[in-house]
């Protein structure tokens, strides 16, 4: 199964971000255990500066853009 974490504080752009991803995962008919890390301790602790970021599998993907949905699905069908 896939790690999948949002990274942000909360604010539109990051849930935009998670709504994305779970459509993305859902199209794919990819099982994802999906978390959103809110705490800017973890975010620095993941390496993350941007956000909303999307790390899969402890690799960050995406940092300081909401990504598209279809970015998504060529993003995680790379890893799959």
């Amino acid at each position: 199964m896939m790690k999948i974490q949002i990274v942000g504080p909360g604010c539109p752009r990051c849930f935009a971000t998670e709504r994305n991803v779970i459509n993305a995962c859902t199209q794919l008919n990819i099982p994802a255990d999906i978390s959103h890390i809110y705490d800017v301790k973890e975010m620095i602790k993941l390496g993350v500066r941007l956000t909303p970021a999307v790390i899969v599998n402890g690799k960050l993907l995406v940092a300081g853009k909401v990504p598209t949905v279809e970015e998504l699905k060529k993003l995680l069908s790379e890893i799959k």
